[in-house]
Protein backbone atom coordinates (compact mmCIF):
# COMPACT_ATOMS: atom_id res chain seq x y z
CA UNK A 1 0.00 0.00 0.00
CA UNK A 2 1.87 3.36 -1.12
CA UNK A 3 1.55 6.78 1.18
CA UNK A 4 -0.85 9.49 -0.16
CA UNK A 5 2.19 11.78 -0.08
CA UNK A 6 4.00 9.19 -2.75
CA UNK A 7 1.38 9.43 -5.02
CA UNK A 8 0.73 13.25 -5.38
CA UNK A 9 3.32 15.05 -7.46
CA UNK A 10 5.79 17.38 -6.08
CA UNK A 11 4.65 21.10 -6.68
CA UNK A 12 7.86 23.13 -6.59
CA UNK A 13 6.01 26.16 -7.85
CA UNK A 14 3.99 27.63 -5.25
CA UNK A 15 0.19 27.70 -5.55
CA UNK A 16 -0.25 31.51 -6.84
CA UNK A 17 2.35 31.57 -9.25
CA UNK A 18 1.60 30.24 -12.93
CA UNK A 19 4.48 28.30 -14.69
CA UNK A 20 4.67 31.80 -16.97
CA UNK A 21 5.25 33.68 -13.69
CA UNK A 22 8.10 31.13 -12.82
CA UNK A 23 9.67 31.08 -15.79
CA UNK A 24 9.81 34.63 -16.07
CA UNK A 25 11.16 35.05 -12.54
CA UNK A 26 13.95 32.40 -12.86
CA UNK A 27 14.86 34.12 -16.66
CA UNK A 28 15.55 37.20 -15.15
CA UNK A 29 17.69 35.92 -12.18
CA UNK A 30 20.16 33.72 -14.88
CA UNK A 31 19.69 37.06 -16.78
CA UNK A 32 21.32 38.64 -14.30
CA UNK A 33 24.19 36.71 -13.72
CA UNK A 34 25.10 36.29 -17.03
CA UNK A 35 25.18 40.15 -17.13
CA UNK A 36 27.44 40.39 -14.10
CA UNK A 37 29.72 37.39 -15.71
CA UNK A 38 29.57 39.99 -18.80
CA UNK A 39 30.09 42.88 -17.01
CA UNK A 40 32.87 45.67 -17.55
CA UNK A 41 33.51 48.92 -16.50
CA UNK A 42 33.21 52.15 -18.03
CA UNK A 43 36.57 52.87 -16.46
CA UNK A 44 38.35 49.61 -17.76
CA UNK A 45 39.57 49.12 -14.83
CA UNK A 46 39.36 45.44 -13.45
CA UNK A 47 39.12 46.42 -10.20
CA UNK A 48 36.19 48.24 -10.58
CA UNK A 49 34.39 45.82 -12.74
CA UNK A 50 35.28 43.16 -10.23
CA UNK A 51 33.65 45.79 -7.84
CA UNK A 52 30.71 46.25 -9.96
CA UNK A 53 30.04 42.65 -10.68
CA UNK A 54 30.01 41.73 -7.40
CA UNK A 55 27.28 44.76 -6.70
CA UNK A 56 25.15 43.41 -9.40
CA UNK A 57 25.72 39.68 -7.82
CA UNK A 58 24.79 40.61 -4.27
CA UNK A 59 21.69 43.14 -5.43
CA UNK A 60 19.77 40.39 -7.25
CA UNK A 61 20.56 38.32 -4.36
CA UNK A 62 19.24 40.48 -1.90
CA UNK A 63 16.31 41.39 -3.45
CA UNK A 64 15.56 37.76 -4.64
CA UNK A 65 15.43 36.58 -1.40
CA UNK A 66 13.76 39.45 0.08
CA UNK A 67 10.89 39.08 -2.74
CA UNK A 68 10.35 35.55 -2.79
CA UNK A 69 7.60 35.40 -0.22
CA UNK A 70 5.38 37.94 -2.09
CA UNK A 71 2.32 36.00 -2.91
CA UNK A 72 -0.02 39.40 -4.91
CA UNK A 73 0.41 38.88 -8.32
CA UNK A 74 0.56 42.38 -8.58
CA UNK A 75 3.61 43.41 -6.24
CA UNK A 76 5.25 40.34 -8.59
CA UNK A 77 4.57 41.99 -11.67
CA UNK A 78 5.76 45.51 -10.65
CA UNK A 79 8.98 43.60 -9.24
CA UNK A 80 9.48 41.54 -12.69
CA UNK A 81 8.92 45.52 -14.46
CA UNK A 82 11.12 46.89 -12.00
CA UNK A 83 13.94 43.68 -12.44
CA UNK A 84 13.34 44.46 -16.25
CA UNK A 85 13.90 48.64 -15.95
CA UNK A 86 16.84 48.37 -14.00
CA UNK A 87 18.70 46.03 -16.15
CA UNK A 88 18.02 48.31 -19.16
CA UNK A 89 18.80 51.10 -17.42
CA UNK A 90 22.07 49.82 -16.36
CA UNK A 91 22.90 48.07 -19.94
CA UNK A 92 22.14 51.29 -21.19
CA UNK A 93 24.36 53.86 -19.14
CA UNK A 94 27.26 51.30 -18.15
CA UNK A 95 26.19 52.24 -14.68
CA UNK A 96 24.67 48.96 -12.50
CA UNK A 97 23.77 51.70 -8.94
CA UNK A 98 20.52 53.07 -9.25
CA UNK A 99 20.41 56.41 -10.35
CA UNK A 100 19.51 59.60 -8.15
CA UNK A 101 16.06 60.73 -7.50
CA UNK A 102 15.83 64.70 -8.50
CA UNK A 103 12.66 66.05 -6.83
CA UNK A 104 11.04 68.82 -8.49
CA UNK A 105 12.03 72.38 -7.98
CA UNK A 106 9.97 73.83 -5.30
CA UNK A 107 9.47 70.78 -3.94
CA UNK A 108 11.01 71.14 -0.41
CA UNK A 109 8.91 73.20 2.44
CA UNK A 110 10.43 74.74 5.12
CA UNK A 111 11.20 72.74 8.32
CA UNK A 112 8.47 73.94 10.63
CA UNK A 113 5.82 74.33 7.99
CA UNK A 114 2.56 72.35 8.26
CA UNK A 115 3.14 71.70 4.36
CA UNK A 116 5.09 68.24 5.40
CA UNK A 117 2.48 65.96 3.79
CA UNK A 118 2.87 67.49 0.61
CA UNK A 119 6.85 67.03 0.99
CA UNK A 120 6.35 63.51 1.33
CA UNK A 121 3.92 63.16 -1.36
CA UNK A 122 5.99 64.71 -3.63
CA UNK A 123 9.09 62.65 -2.77
CA UNK A 124 6.75 59.68 -3.36
CA UNK A 125 6.01 61.39 -6.76
CA UNK A 126 9.50 61.78 -7.60
CA UNK A 127 10.62 58.37 -6.90
CA UNK A 128 11.19 56.04 -9.90
CA UNK A 129 9.35 53.07 -11.06
CA UNK A 130 13.16 51.10 -10.87
CA UNK A 131 13.93 52.34 -7.45
CA UNK A 132 10.70 50.73 -5.43
CA UNK A 133 12.92 48.05 -3.93
CA UNK A 134 14.98 50.89 -2.28
CA UNK A 135 12.05 52.00 -0.16
CA UNK A 136 13.63 50.39 2.88
CA UNK A 137 17.52 51.50 2.44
Amino acid sequence: MRNTWEEQPVERTLPWMTSATRKEVLGLYRRIFKLAKNWHALSGQSEDSNKEKQYILDEAKTLFKRNKSVTDVEIVKQCIEECNARIEIGLHYGIPYPRPVHLPPMGLTRKHSQALKTQEKLRKHAKHMYLKSHDEV
